[in-house]
């Protein structure tokens, strides 16, 4: 494996995971009681489609005669009086620590007595998956961490084929290989903004923002009208400043193919667009809440933990974060009603636009025995269908017949879109970029965004400075990689 390669991959480790599904209308909105979010085949001229064709016969010798496919379960029905025993893994620490896990796990030998699941909530789940798989000692389900779409069968077991998948739950192709689905997401998130109904309120916004100057205006009245901090940029977590990069794509520009296929390609994706949209347009709406002191008194000291209760008590009017954190802010104090979820501020000719897709996907190992993958499939479908754990945390729901939280109410005008694949060949383009640049868009390592708040805070640099110094950087990697300029 070449270095470039190798650097991409551990940049990867913590990424944003990536949306294979599109939604094609405001019908498929996240606020609707159902989910219809259309989920394409991966498209002939993807380079998933060449492997496929090239590799499914080898997909399909793996299978399993005598362990059920994921659509071939019928929950409730099959299988109630397996008896089998199993170890799951997850990143849920939180849920770990709260009983959440156990509950879910009681909750499911109700129906299934007679499987029994160890649960193991990992800490740095990213780089410890990754040491288990390489190791060989990993659980029956574990979450697939961070590795070529070429790989997934090595490691783990074909749940169903694609086509089966598609019809049973949402983002599918997320991860689809060689025309199997190997992972289910345990539940799936939106990109929007958290805020406090009561803040606004009590500063008289009556209406949600749907354009940088609109949100930066509503920042304004929070401080003029409150004692609640704006905007919390969470800084000092580093981490949580990578949420910005979740609006770069369909979001800031309503193009669901940008982010895979012309991000990599184009000549000055920093540029001003002149209308409020664009990359340009995402990023300077942190540098001037900054700039206008429309955040915390010292970012510096942010406190992770700590801003959960303090939005949830009013102390904190916005914060930009995935829906995944929206569960925890409720579950944060007493005022849980008062937080709300709205998409992000940016139009684009008139239409907003929210980016949905799979949170970590959970897979079965394919070194179980055949009893012990049948057990970890009929509690994988029970996970997604009964558990109501998507549901619960927030989630967009991965379950083709499931429910979306009224917390999505304010995406209802939206069109919510999900990034399409990369073309054929292409598909560690951006992992190379991000790499090369170390701009690290979607990937671990947010100085880039922590850099916006310091230069905006200290007077160091200008916005404008800021977005050619990321393209030269962009274009020297381009130039280094051999990327082809089309844009």
């Amino acid at each position: 494996m070449k270095l470039k390669k190798v650097l991409a991959v551990v940049l990867a480790a913590m990424m944003t995971l990536s949306i294979a599904a599109c939604g094609n209308n405001t019908d498929s909105a996240a606020g609707s009681d159902s989910a219809d979010v259309a989920v394409d085949q991966p498209a002939s001229g993807t380079e998933d489609s060449v492997d496929a064709v090239q590799t499914e016969t080898e997909v399909e010798s793996d299978k399993t005669e005598g362990v059920p496919s994921y659509s071939e379960i019928n929950v409730g029905t099959d299988y109630l009086d397996y008896t089998a025993s199993i170890k799951w893994t997850t990143h849920r620490t939180d849920r770990g620590e709260d009983g959440t896990l156990d509950a879910i796990i009681a909750d499911f030998n109700k129906m299934y007595p007679n499987i029994s699941v160890e649960v193991e909530a990992i800490p740095d789940f990213a780089e410890e998956a990754l040491l288990r798989l390489s190791s060989g000692d990993y659980a029956d389900i574990m979450a697939i961490p961070a590795i070529d779409k070429a790989e997934y069968g090595t490691y783990f077991y074909p749940l169903d084929t694609f086509e089966n998948m598609d019809k049973e739950i949402n983002f599918a192709s997320q991860t689809e290989y060689a025309g199997y689905t190997y992972g289910v997401p345990y539940m799936a998130n939106a990109q929007g903004i958290l805020y406090n109904k009561a803040v606004f309120e009590a500063a008289g916004v009556t209406t949600l923002p749907t354009t940088p100057d609109e949100f930066i205006t509503a920042l304004q009245a929070v401080k003029d009208n409150t004692d609640a901090i704006p905007l919390y940029t969470n800084y000092a977590a580093g981490w949580t400043m990578g949420a910005w990069d979740a609006y770069l794509g369909c979001v800031s520009n309503g193009d669901d193919t940008y982010m895979n296929q012309k991000f990599v390609h184009t000549a000055n994706p920093f540029s001003d667009n002149g209308d409020g949209t664009g990359a340009y347009a995402l990023y300077k709406i942190l540098y001037d809440a900054v700039a206008n002191g429309l955040i915390e008194d010292d970012y510096t000291t942010t406190d992770w933990e700590g801003c959960k209760g303090m939005i949830n008590r009013g102390e904190i009017g916005t914060m930009v974060l995935g829906s995944w954190a929206y569960a925890q802010m409720v579950e944060a104090g007493d005022h849980g009603e008062d937080i709300g979820y709205m998409a992000f501020p940016i139009s684009v000719g008139g239409t907003q636009y929210a980016l949905a897709g799979g949170d970590y996907a959970s897979a079965i190992n394919v070194n179980s025995s055949d009893e012990n993958k049948t057990a970890a499939m009929i509690f994988l479908k029970w996970l997604t269908e009964d558990s109501n754990w998507c549901y619960n945390e927030g989630g967009y729901t991965v379950d083709k017949e499931g429910k979306n939280p009224d917390m999505y109410a304010a995406f209802n005008n939206c069109t919510v879109l999900s990034d399409a694949p990369a073309l054929e060949g292409e598909a560690d383009y951006l992992n190379q970029m991000n790499a090369e640049s170390e701009l690290s868009f979607n990937a671990e390592g947010n100085r880039k965004v922590q850099r916006i708040v310091e230069a905006a805070a200290t007077g160091s640099e200008t916005y404008d400075e800021i977005m050619e110094d990321w393209t030269k950087s962009w274009n020297a990697a381009q130039e280094e990689l051999g990327i082809e300029v089309l844009y």
